[in-house]
């Protein structure tokens, strides 16, 4: 098959998502075709099935802000026409969903028609596109993509609660590459660098956004490590991350914290990592929380959004309402008081994302595609 998938090239989940997914695809022999403003931060090698092309949008001083959606629509037409291909793939629902349609109308006009699959990943409905300004745009582009999915159950039906879609959706859940969890031996970060033999090592990872409760990784790691010998790994930035660090002083713990930043070495934090923390207001899926799992790392975290669909309460980690930082600093020391505790947890928690290895999550997209490009033939 010949896709073109569409998404956003930052760090973001659905940006990373969409890139491995194309990845993952032209390894099993379909032609991928990437089309968006930049090359995707995962996006490290080309290969003979995987293009990338990127969406130019000339300045003119007459348009006050430059229109992105005008100029992808455009390109997805060209790309279409130029690479023969078969199916668009959108991810987030705006302006992707929006362009793509447009896309399609245009192609229409030629005699081609193609279909599009839109992948709905969190806030492009539960905080932007349900803002009035775009609610109706959103609206009418799930509505016209031919097919819909959501990254998880939670995600779904607040879609259905918030939009009023004719559209089926189906769940295809967010997944990870256990085959990548690999560590070279001879790396130079060592357990060491983060902590000292006694202590745990806790992690978050984040956008340090207002919904991901930083102060409430801060208030949980404060309580646990009065009990138990143990560093915070704060990985990411974002608008809240001096506020964490001011909190840290304050706390006097500063000592037992490290902000890393951006970093492009998550695999290896989390290789060393006991325990996960997101506490987050809500969350479409938990991402962070799956690939924590993946590297067999147990997970505290609120119960809100799609989060229960991924830590299993009492199996992979605990489950906790939002802002209940006590019950889950106790039970973060439940898990880490007990060498075997622990280690069962750890188990666990690879067990249950294994359930969300790319293996098992991909042949749903496959599926998916066959059936749209049949529709259309």
């Amino acid at each position: 098959m010949k896709i073109a998938i569409v998404c956003y090239p930052t760090f973001g989940g659905s940006g990373v998502v969409a890139t491995e997914l194309g990845l993952e695809l032209a390894r099993r022999g379909h032609e991928i075709h990437f089309i968006t403003y930049s090359q995707p931060v995962r996006l490290a090698l080309l290969n003979a099935n995987v293009h990338y092309h990127e969406v130019n949008v000339p300045e003119y001083p007459l348009f006050h802000f430059q229109p992105y959606e005008l100029a992808l629509s455009s390109k997805l037409v060209d790309m279409v026409k130029l690479h023969k291909i078969e199916l668009l793939h959108v991810h987030y629902a705006i302006p992707h969903a929006y362009a793509g349609y447009m896309a399609k109308q245009m192609l229409a006009d030629e005699g081609i028609n193609i279909p599009m699959i839109t992948t709905l990943h969190g806030t492009d409905i539960t905080l932007v596109g349900n803002h009035p300004f775009y609610k109706p745009a959103v609206t009418f582009s799930i509505n016209k993509s031919d097919f819909v999915t959501s990254v998880s159950q939670s995600l779904k039906n607040d879609t259905l609660k918030l939009f009023n879609i004719k559209n089926e959706i189906l769940v295809i859940p967010n997944f990870i590459e256990l085959d990548k969890n690999i560590i070279d031996p001879n790396i130079s970060c060592r357990r060491s660098v983060m902590a000292n033999k006694e202590e745990r090592i806790i992690t978050h990872i984040s956008n340090f956004r207002k919904v991901k409760r930083i102060p409430d990784v801060i208030k949980i790691f404060n309580k646990i490590q009065k009990q138990i010998p143990a560093k915070l790994m704060m990985v990411g930035d974002g608008p809240e991350k001096e506020k964490a660090e001011y909190l840290c002083e304050e706390l006097g713990i500063q000592d037992r914290v490290i902000f890393f930043g951006n970093s492009n070495e998550i695999d290896k934090i989390l290789s060393y990592t006991d325990l996960f923390l997101l506490p987050s207001e809500t969350e479409s899926f938990g991402l962070a929380a799956l690939e924590a799992m993946a590297w067999s790392v147990p997970v505290i975290s609120s119960n809100s959004g799609g989060l229960a669909e991924v830590n299993f309460d009492g199996i992979s980690g605990y489950l906790s309402d939002v802002g209940k930082t006590k019950e889950m600093a106790e039970n973060a020391i439940k898990i880490l008081k007990d060498d075997t505790v622990l280690e069962e947890f750890k188990e666990n928690a690879l067990a249950v994302a294994e359930k969300f290895d790319i293996k098992n999550i991909l042949p749903q997209y496959e599926a998916l595609y066959e059936k749209a490009i049949y529709k259309f033939k």
